[in-house]
């Protein structure tokens, strides 16, 4: 008969593990302390690829809410204790190692058995939830749901209107799926993302004043033969780095019992230590954190004390309920109360964004988050493990927030968002970013844009400063493509309506043009916007894929890649082979190994499976 209730089972572990506490601590309490030991480093799970574990020595993490009125107590019983002998010592050394020993075998029994049994200080034993005995539910990460964008016919709607995103957040959670074996759900996977996760080597613009560079390029679509791919490339200004503003970062941090897990907390750890080597000596930084209840860690400290400040984060604690309204408005006023005059003000939330307590409504802590966005700090979001990560919600909060969303799930991802890209990150050149694209309906007869899904924008929203867009930052590259369709190609998926003119005339004076696109941006100081215009004609295109550049063809297939994962609705024959035989090609330069990791992803999606199995 199968076992349906474990509690007999639980109760007998729990009764053991009761009476090896009480006999542990009989024994520790006529012991004197001893000697510190060296500073162990945050445990954390060593990168996927092998590479970029830390390796220097931390301070001993302390828990953050050690009472001050227990520490004489504790010293009088220490004082207190009588002498042992050497070989006292050697004996109790032994004894303690196999009663940690079994404690910890009985622990581990006793999480397998009741995943969901949590302490009464908040910790967790478990945190997986279950269905039936020793199952674990599935699923429970959270996304926007989204249907990729339609084909739309020129003649009908010829203007399409989006904000630019320059969020990674999308890619690294697909490569936390594919490197456990499973295909990321379809929701999950954001095709700008994708293709923005890379940097592209397109050329910058000449002055700080025209922030950044647009360039367009059109080939054939790598899936369809008969259709061309509109690639639009824009690349940023960068930073000399003695003109970079001063920076007061207020990191957010999620200590509930969710984050209770080698990739979670301790990760955000030692992600936040790499984002501090890439601070001036006079930017501050302060830390809340939030769990049951909201409090300061740290008040704002220059980064030129880096001991407060490691002090503080190491020692941060898992355990309670996740009160992230009450943090997020904490965060905020303690940025407000620091505020920088021409600086970069930014609350930096890193949390697997499971806000169970306090303001939990996305909808008033969307508001919230736009009401102070205008009072000049922005909120950046770093998303933490998997199980109940809630990737909706750090979508919304991140762009309402004028802030990028990122997923850590290892410390070489932490690096490229925290290191090799903190100017691109965290230092904006220009707000409210978006993109207009006018088709000719007498040369283009359908269109499509690749991703953008959750960023599309009112055609009348282009010119109205008052409604909110993206962000670039310094050296920044974002890229979008669009699938067009020619006139007379007779690829067209939407067929002509019968009591509609059929014929669209050439209109003189436009020639060849195919389509204008439009930027419009804010300076990051300015309330009124600037644009930028640029014709895209024949002279753009190229006859074959081959002759376009590397930089084009590997955003192609970046997307195409994208498009598969999310089902293949408009890629026809084009399959996982295709996606490495034109990245391959296409990898060009690849200092960082980015590129390379890659291939290596499709790879994986070829014998990915649907879904985790049961555990």
């Amino acid at each position: 008969m199968p076992l349906s209730r474990p509690y007999p089972a639980i109760a007998g572990v729990a009764a053991v593990l009761l009476v090896a506490g009480v006999v542990s601590y009989q024994i520790l309490s006529q012991r004197q302390p001893a000697p510190p030991s060296p500073a162990p480093l945050v445990a954390v799970e060593a990168d996927i690829a092998g590479t970029d574990t830390m390796s220097e020595p931390a301070p001993q993490p302390k828990p953050v809410a050690a009472s001050v009125e227990e520490r004489p107590a504790r010293m009088a019983k220490s004082a207190s204790a009588p002498p042992t002998s050497p070989e006292a010592d050697s004996a109790f050394d032994e004894a303690m190692l196999e009663l940690s020993a079994l404690m910890s075998g009985l622990s581990t029994g006793l999480v397998s058995a009741f995943p969901k049994l949590e302490l009464k200080s908040g910790h967790s034993l478990g945190r997986e939830q279950v269905s039936g005995f020793g199952h674990r539910e599935q699923g429970r990460d959270r996304f926007t749901p989204v249907d990729p964008n339609p084909a739309k016919v020129a003649a009908e709607e010829p203007v399409s209107t989006f904000s630019i995103d320059v969020d990674t957040a999308s890619y690294a959670f697909m490569r936390a799926s594919l490197n456990r074996g499973v295909l990321p759900p379809p929701d999950a996977v954001r095709v700008e993302e994708l293709v923005n996760y890379f940097a592209y080597d397109y050329a910058p613009p000449e002055s700080r004043e025209t922030p950044f560079a647009a360039h367009v390029a059109l080939m054939p679509t790598p899936w369809n033969n008969a259709t061309r791919l509109m690639h639009i490339g824009i690349k940023g200004y960068t930073f000399v780095p003695e003109a970079r503003p001063p920076a007061n970062l207020v990191f957010l941090v999620d200590s509930s019992g969710s984050m209770d897990e080698p990739n979670k907390l301790p990760l955000l750890i030692n992600s936040l230590r790499l984002l501090l080597d890439t601070l001036a000596p006079e930017d501050r930084v302060a830390i809340v954190t939030y769990a049951g209840t909201a409090g300061t860690v740290l008040e704002p400290t220059p980064v030129s004390e880096p001991g407060r400040i490691m002090d503080a984060l190491m020692r941060l604690r898992a355990g309670g309920s996740t009160a992230g309204g009450e943090g997020i408005r904490q965060a905020y006023l303690l940025a407000e109360r620091s505020f920088v005059e021409g600086g970069i003000n930014r609350v930096i939330l890193a949390t697997d964004g499971d806000f169970n307590v306090g303001i939990t409504d996305p909808d008033a802590l969307e508001g919230y988050i736009a009401r102070k966005r205008e009072s000049g700090v922005y909120l950046s979001v770093l998303g933490f493990g998997m199980g109940n990560y809630n990737d909706a919600l750090m979508q919304r909060l991140a762009q309402n927030g004028n802030g990028n969303a990122a997923y850590i799930d290892t410390l070489s991802e932490a690096r490229k968002v925290l290191v090799d890209e903190a100017t691109s990150t965290l230092f904006p050149i220009a707000k409210d970013v978006k993109i207009q694209v006018e088709f000719n309906p007498a040369n283009v007869s359908e269109y499509r844009l690749i991703g953008y899904e959750t960023r599309m924008l009112e055609r009348e929203d282009f010119r109205n400063d008052k409604v909110d867009a993206g962000e670039i930052g310094a050296g920044h590259t974002v890229t979008a493509l669009y699938e067009v369709t020619p006139v007379g190609s007779g690829a067209e998926r939407i067929a002509p309506l019968r009591y509609r003119h059929r014929g669209v005339e050439r209109l003189a004076g436009f020639g060849d043009e195919l389509a204008t696109v439009s930027i419009r941006y804010k300076l990051p100081d300015a309330e009124t916007s600037t644009e930028i215009v640029r014709h895209v004609t024949e002279a753009d295109s190229v006859e074959s894929a081959a002759s376009a550049s590397q930089e084009v063809r590997f955003a192609a297939a970046v997307a195409g890649f994208g498009q598969l994962l999310r089902g293949g609705r408009y890629t026809g024959q084009y399959g996982y082979d295709d996606v490495i035989a034109a990245a391959q090609a296409a990898r060009g330069e690849d200092p960082f190994g980015y590129r390379a990791e890659f291939l290596g992803l499709v790879r994986l999606a070829k014998t990915a499976a649907a879904m985790e199995p049961l555990h």
